[in-house]
This record gives structure tokens, C-alpha cells and sequence, in this order.
């Protein structure tokens, strides 16, 4: 039974908390703090505190939704499901996790400690009546993708706490979290193929389509781009070289979705998409040239200047 407490936890699920890399990358460029050897440590501390964090969002996820999941072709055999577990371990689960969540929070800084609070109030939101916002349409999208934009507001704090990230950066990997669950969402609906059990399993189903589901992504993929290019303009216009690689991986995730039972459904799972990960790669290496690099004439894309006849 140990094992199946462990497992609702989602142990598997934290290397979703990279997510926290790019605020740590973003508040090196933007800051004049430095990556010292304390921050190193912060960054360890931060990640695993982020991790029981989200692992307290998951326990009651997976306890709320135990009667939605029989309807689910995979989540079915969740041991919330399938086995007889009790509310009350569930419970003292749940209450382990964001004592020892928080408190490795406290070892990093205030600022993180109210962000990682941020994290575990959107979960409580997001799972328990009577908002339960991942039963209306839209919404349910929109207010679980905000924990990617919480995510690099986690990074950005194990750096600097003098000041905060550009509004251009949050919005755009806000609407990029957005753009990964819409997409989800669409892989999901299309390999249940029955919308009256997507109901069922998904109470938002009910409303949505393959194709709303579809179109909602690509404006959500429309959203974080532009919000990104803003930044990119303001903070380092060199990053535009970069722009078209960052649309080809959006293109290339949605590909993806289109897959029978896609790995998009299980983003933990996306490891065995090798395409995917040397496309990442490539993706981060040109970001990592065009820090370093300058190009002076792209300066010129942002003065009003018009060219004579």
C-alpha cells in the first residue's frame, strides 16, 4: 500500500520542475547577481521544495478526480481507483508534503516561500469545489498553464529578489504553459474518440472539440510568441535570430499530439520523443550563441526609420 501512496504523489512528474531553469537563466542575463556556489544550492533546495509542492497538488488531484478517472482508458488503473485507499492517509499525505515543501522553502528565501504558497493555492483552486476551475472551459486551461508562469517566477527568485521579470516574459510562458495544455487536451480528447465519455472522464470536455481544442492551442501558441518577441526586443534583440526555431517547436509539439497515443497526454513521458529532445537541444544552443553575440544592425528594427526614394 506504500507503494501506491508514493505513486499518487507522482514522483515520476518532477522533472516537469525544470520549468524553473529558464527564470534562473533569464535573471542571470537580466540581473547583475552571478551563479555562485550558494546558488547552486538554493537551486537544489528550491527544485526539490517545488517538487512536494506540486506532489501535494497531485495527491489531491488524484483523490478528487478518482471518480471522474473510471471513465479515463489509462487513468482507470490509478491506485485511487482501483484500490482501497483511505481518505485520511490521503490526507496526512498531503499535509506532509507542504510542511516539508515549505519548509525547504524557507532555505531559500522569503520571496520563493510566497511564490511556492502561489503554487499551492492555484492547486486547491484548480482541484476543489466549489471553483474547481479545471471543470470550466478555458479556464481550466488557462489557470493550470499560470503554474508555468509560477514556475519561472521560482527560478527567478533562487538568483535575484531585487527585482521582478519583465511582464513580456511572464505573459509569453504563461500562454506557452497554456499552448503545452490545450495540446493535451486535444491529444486526449481524440484518443478517448467518444465525446460522451470524454464528458464523463473530463467535465470541460463537454463543451470542447477537437477542433475549438485545436484552434485554442494555436492562438495560445500566437499569445507566447508575440509576448516573447516583445521581450526579445526590449532585452536582447539578438534572440530574434532565434524566433523561427522557437516556432518550429511549437509546430514540432503539436505534430506530436497528433500521434496515437501521444506522449503530449503524458508530458512526463516525452523523453522517448529523441526528434524532440535534439530539437530542444539545437534550440538551446542557438540561445546560448546569441547571448554571447552581438549583431549590431538588428538594433535598427527598433528606430523609426524609413528609407528614402
Amino acid at each position: 500500500m506504500l507503494k501506491s501512496y508514493i505513486k499518487i504523489a507522482r514522483p515520476d512528474h518532477w522533472i516537469k520542475n525544470a520549468f524553473i531553469l529558464p527564470g534562473v537563466a533569464i535573471a542571470l542575463l537580466l540581473s547583475d547577481d552571478v551563479f555562485s556556489a550558494g546558488a547552486l544550492l538554493k537551486l537544489i533546495t528550491g527544485f526539490f521544495a517545488t517538487c512536494f509542492i506540486a506532489s501535494a497538488n497531485y495527491v489531491i488531484n488524484e483523490w478528487l478526480d478518482a471518480e471522474f478517472d473510471r471513465f479515463h482508458p489509462t487513468k482507470k488503473n490509478r491506485p485511487v481507483v482501483s484500490e482501497n485507499m483511505k481518505f485520511s492517509y490521503v490526507m496526512i499525505e498531503y499535509v506532509l508534503c507542504i510542511i516539508i515543501g515549505l519548509s525547504l522553502s524557507v532555505f531559500v528565501n522569503r520571496y520563493f516561500l510566497y511564490t511556492e504558497l502561489w503554487l499551492l493555492v492555484m492547486g486547491v483552486l484548480y482541484n476543489v469545489k466549489p471553483i474547481r476551475t479545471k471543470d470550466i472551459p478555458y479556464l481550466d486551461v488557462l489557470s493550470e498553464s499560470i503554474n508555468n508562469m509560477i514556475r519561472l517566477l521560482l527560478g527567478w527568485f533562487i538568483i535575484t529578489v531585487k527585482i521582478i521579470p519583465p511582464s513580456s516574459v511572464l505573459i509569453g510562458y504563461w500562454f506557452a504553459g497554456a499552448f503545452l495544455m490545450a495540446t493535451k487536451r486535444f491529444a486526449e480528447y481524440r484518443m478517448i474518440g467518444d465525446p460522451e465519455k470524454a464528458g464523463l472522464y473530463r467535465r470541460s470536455f463537454k463543451f470542447y472539440s477537437e477542433q475549438s481544442l485545436l484552434i485554442s492551442s494555436f492562438f495560445y501558441a500566437l499569445c507566447s510568441t508575440f509576448f516573447i518577441g516583445i521581450f526579445m526586443i526590449k532585452y536582447r534583440i539578438e534572440y530574434l535570430v532565434g524566433m523561427p526555431f522557437i516556432f518550429g517547436l511549437f509546430c514540432f509539439y503539436l505534430y506530436i499530439s497528433f500521434k496515437p497515443d501521444s506522449a503530449v497526454q503524458k508530458p512526463e513521458k516525452l523523453y522517448r520523443e529523441k526528434n524532440l529532445l535534439i530539437y530542444l537541444a539545437v534550440l538551446i544552443v542557438v540561445l546560448v550563441i546569441l547571448t554571447f553575440v552581438d549583431i549590431p544592425f538588428l538594433g535598427r528594427w527598433v528606430d523609426p526609420w524609413m528609407i528614402e526614394v
